[in-house]
Formats: C-alpha cells, sequence, structure tokens
C-alpha cells in the first residue's frame, strides 16, 4: 500500500513542478492531492517535520491559487494574472533569517518530540535534516505562491537534500523524483526568468 502511494505522489509530484515550471496555475490543483497523499506517505515513514508540512502545504497551494488569478493593482500581466517579480537584497535577507530560525528550531523539538510519547511519536528518524527541508519547503512555497522568482533556489537547495532524506529513509521511487524535481528546478528558474524579462 505504502509503495503504491509512494508512486502516486511521485507521478503526481513531477506533474505538479512541470505545471509550475510552466508558469500555469492548475499546478496548485494537483498540488493540494499531492499534499494529502504525502501526508499519509511520510506519516508511516515517521518524517514528521515533513508530515506536519502537508496541512501547510494544502494551505499555501490553495492562497497561491488565488493569489495567481487575483493579481491587485499593477501586479497583472497580459494574461490578467500575477506576474513573475523579484526580491531586493533587504527581503531576501530576512527570509534568510527566518529559515534559519526556523529550521534550527523545529529541528530541536523534534529531535525531543519522542519524549512526549514515544508510542505515538518514535524517535525521529534525521530531525534536523528533516527541519532542514522543511523550513526550505515551506519559503520555497510561499514564494511560488507569490510568484517570486528566488522561489526556484529553495526548490533547488530542497530537492536536493530531500534526495538524501528519502534515500536515508528507505522511499523507493521518491528520490528518483527529488533528481527530476531538481532538474526541473533549473527549467523552472530559467523559464521564470525570461517571463520575468518580459514583463519589465
Amino acid at each position: 500500500m505504502i509503495s503504491l502511494i509512494d508512486l502516486c505522489s511521485a507521478l503526481l509530484g513531477l506533474l505538479c513542478v512541470f505545471l509550475a515550471t510552466r508558469a500555469k496555475k492548475e499546478n496548485f490543483f494537483v498540488g493540494c492531492v499531492y499534499s494529502i497523499l504525502l501526508f499519509f506517505l511520510f506519516m508511516h515513514k515517521h518524517l514528521y517535520s515533513s508530515m506536519l508540512l502537508q496541512p501547510i502545504s494544502l494551505a499555501l497551494n490553495i492562497y497561491g491559487y488565488h493569489r495567481w488569478t487575483h493579481p491587485k493593482q499593477g501586479e497583472a500581466n497580459e494574461k490578467k494574472e500575477l506576474k513573475i517579480s523579484l526580491l531586493g537584497w533587504g527581503k531576501r535577507g530576512l527570509y534568510v533569517c527566518g529559515w534559519v530560525v526556523f529550521a534550527l528550531g523545529w529541528g530541536f523539538v523534534l529531535s525531543r518530540l519522542h519524549l512526549i510519547n514515544e508510542g505515538l511519536f518514535p524517535p525521529a528518524r534525521q530531525p534536523y535534516l528533516d527541519a532542514f527541508i522543511t523550513a526550505t519547503f515551506l519559503t520555497a512555497q510561499l514564494l511560488s505562491a507569490k510568484k517570486v522568482l528566488e522561489c526556484w533556489a529553495c526548490w533547488g537547495t530542497a530537492n536536493v537534500t530531500n534526495f538524501i532524506l528519502y534515500l536515508r529513509s528507505g522511499l523507493v521511487f521518491m528520490p528518483l523524483v527529488a533528481t527530476a524535481y531538481t532538474v526541473m528546478a533549473v527549467f523552472g528558474f530559467l523559464g521564470w526568468r525570461r517571463k520575468w524579462k518580459k514583463n519589465l
């Protein structure tokens, strides 16, 4: 059963990222189903941070769809959808600081979660790596929902570290998917950069 969820998650994830690289708003619909499947997959593998990320991911997919289809004044492209933007150095610094603080704090919590109830929460396998990926994914999803070009740097970082986490956790298809995601993130960045330059 879990291997089937693993396979379905892999296929849906690839479709979601492919649609995102093309800046298609439909990626958020696929992302919602993907988040639900990943919740159960990570719960089975005791990857609590990744598991708890999925309800937040679901909410960010809903927010992203609304944000892309309801741009504020001056933010719309020729299709009346949210156009791609770029962060300034000040905002980049704020995102990085928030990411580091969250990753360290959440890693500390995960490393001690089993002390609450070891029957319910067996010791986390890779608490700080899991927290690092969670923080990176949250940042990437938030930036994606806002259609910010820097989201692809976050996706690339998350996918490389996710590859390591998936291998260590014994997942079958997800390491291959993480590799594909990393390649797609490069194409996503290049495609979004072209669209961003077009709207300057």
